[in-house]
């Protein structure tokens, strides 16, 4: 095991840490089965959300594909690495 898959390795579990951290503190926008039959959502024409929900989600969506990418790169060392 390589020192670039043992570093690697150590990100995506501190990205993984963050990407629960972030999405756990983002507030629920769903009203459930309810809120789809009786329209749910106040600000659904336009109007401003919270915008802290917006940053968490914001920083989520670029944690989630940095994860993602980082996957794929550590999974091509590990392939490299065991021929």
């Amino acid at each position: 095991m390589g020192i670039w898959e043992i570093v690697g390795g150590a990100l995506l579990i501190v990205i993984s840490l963050l990407i629960v951290l972030f999405v756990s503190l983002q507030s629920d926008k769903s009203d459930g089965l309810s809120g789809a039959i009786a329209g749910g959502s106040d600000n659904a024409f336009g109007g401003r959300g919270n915008s802290n929900d917006e940053k968490l989600a914001k920083i989520t969506k670029v944690l989630v594909i940095f994860f993602f990418i980082l996957t794929l790169v550590v999974n091509i060392f590990v392939l490299v690495n065991n021929r």
